[in-house]
């Protein structure tokens, strides 16, 4: 993951957030500083008489006013443009948030159809990405700190966010809207990718699932299968349709679990299947502990699988 903070921006829109931090930053500091230097002349100078209408007229009324319609001016320039329609050339990417996991989906440029993906956003370098923002139940709100500033996703309403990534790199992103129980187990990673790149991902997650390679893989999905749950998540090409849970096609191919819960490893897939009421209580599927383990083992090895 790069490394950095909401300081160290990755994005245009971030950048011009970050500008407007330092200049607030540096205009606070001086403020401070000749406050200061006020403070210890005043002082020397207790014995003599001080003109307390200059200073409420001047240091408590023309100097505020000044100092924030210069700011209020020099700022409009760098606040980010609203826009309703994207760009030309943009890539439209529609996020919607649910509790506590983000559904994401891509157009297939070969056929048109949805390619549906959790959790995890992956765009070009370089190229302006329309992300189009909205909720399927409580207020979430989407904040990637390096690429943009945070905005709030609501039920019923479509909001817009245009970023544009100036490197590869992984950025963390998180709901900044408390959202309920596991508000703080609700994160998303961001993977900029060189534009050939995430075109030959994009292709990839458009394709269905592969079969199993092995019988061992086979059991595993057949017991995906058994335990119905095919009910609430899809997994393209092996009879799972479901639509209440994240799409599980390629979920081996993404780092992590449960919205950045666990590490998608091995033992992360055997303890997110056993024990996800224990790890993320109040999420919407329930914990598979009275499996025994060679079950538990063969469902995460096949998930493990879809890349």
């Amino acid at each position: 993951m790069t490394a950095g903070g909401v300081l160290q921006s990755a994005g245009d829109a971030a950048h011009a957030i970050e500008t407007v931090t330092w200049v607030l930053f540096a205009g606070g500091g001086a403020i401070f500083v000749g406050v200061m230097l006020l403070l210890a002349w005043s002082l020397r100078r207790r014995a003599r008489g001080v003109n307390t209408r200059w200073w409420i007229w001047g240091g408590g009324v023309a100097f505020p006013a000044a100092v924030l319609v210069a700011l209020f001016a020099w700022t409009l320039p760098h606040t980010p443009v609203w826009r309703p329609t994207p760009p030309a050339g943009a890539l439209i990417v529609t996020v919607k948030a649910h509790m506590w996991w983000w559904e994401v989906r891509y157009r297939d440029p070969a056929t048109g159809a949805d390619i549906v993906t959790a959790n995890e956003i992956r765009i070009p370098v370089g190229k302006p990405v329309y992300l189009a923002l909205t909720s399927a139940d409580v207020i979430h709100s989407f904040w990637v700190p390096q690429l943009a500033g945070k905005m709030d996703m609501l039920p019923g309403r479509m909001q817009h966010l245009l970023v544009t990534a100036t490197a590869p790199g992984t950025w963390r992103g998180q709901c900044a809207e408390f959202c309920g129980e596991q508000h703080a187990q609700m994160a998303l990673h961001v993977v900029g990718l060189a534009p050939p790149d995430f075109d030959a991902w994009l292709a990839v997650q458009a394709q269905p699932a592969q079969p199993p390679a092995t019988p061992a893989l086979a059991l595993g999905r057949d017991a995906f299968l058994a335990q119905r749950c095919d009910a609430c998540h899809t997994v393209r090409g092996a009879g799972a349709a479901g639509q209440l849970g994240p799409d599980l096609t390629h979920i081996g191919s993404r780092p992590y679990l449960g919205a950045g819960t666990l590490a998608n490893t091995p033992d992360g897939r055997a303890r997110w299947l056993a024990h996800l009421q224990h790890i993320k209580p109040g999420a919407r599927m329930p914990s598979y502990d009275r499996l025994d383990t060679p079950t538990l083992n063969a469902m995460g090895a096949w998930l493990g699988s879809l890349q």
